[in-house]
């Protein structure tokens, strides 16, 4: 009987993960698909009497790359200074624009290091330890007021890393850790039960 459990047990630790990845990448392409109008996917433009699965993933994707490869040179990047500055006179949009962009130019920025670290701090009381994310460094009021060098977290829920904390803290009351982003994901979203082999601390500098 016991066997038969490990057994089971087993097939279970194979096929859930399995499964719940091809759910995930079945609704991300549904998402894709249906901002995309069906006029414009590939089984319509061929008189197609099916769907293709993530058609509309792959022309998300040719729009992004077009699109970047045109922003890229010096006309793309003067037609992107007069779009914005049409969309600026709009009352209400613009406050809502900018502040996105700032956020998407940050995250997807490859040389800042918003997101790039994993730290351990005390939160929200001295003798908890919670695992945070860099999100920048903070240069200004705030700092002058502490009177020390400061950082930025962000201190992601369980198991939902897309909400937390945004909180400020002196630098040397944060522990970098020297496992990796993933890993110190993997570790938030579930729960502790999946844990890196062994858990490193940076000196601090």
């Amino acid at each position: 009987m016991k066997r038969l459990t490990n057994y089971l047990i087993s097939g279970l630790l194979f096929w859930i993960p399995l499964a719940l990845t091809v759910l995930v990448i079945k609704f991300f392409l549904e998402v894709v698909n249906n901002l995309v109008p069906a006029r414009f996917l590939p089984e319509a433009l061929l008189n197609l009497n099916t769907s293709i699965p993530g058609s509309g993933f792959v022309f998300v994707f040719l729009i992004l790359l077009v699109t970047g490869a045109l922003l890229t040179n010096i006309l793309g990047r003067k037609l992107l200074d007069l779009w914005e500055r049409a969309l600026n006179k709009i009352p209400g949009f613009r406050n809502i624009y900018n502040a996105l962009k700032k956020i998407s130019s940050t995250v997807l920025n490859t040389s800042s290091e918003s997101f790039r670290r994993a730290f351990l701090i005390q939160y929200p009381s001295k003798g908890i330890w919670v695992v945070a994310f860099q999100s920048g460094n903070y240069k200004g009021e705030i700092e002058e007021i502490i009177g020390e060098d400061v950082i930025n977290l962000f201190v992601p829920t369980t198991p939902n890393p897309t909400s937390g904390f945004f909180v400020i803290i002196p630098k040397k009351d944060a522990i970098e850790l020297k496992m990796s982003v993933e890993e110190a994901f993997k570790l938030v979203i579930s729960a502790g039960v999946v844990t890196p082999d062994t858990i490193k601390i940076k000196e601090n500098k």
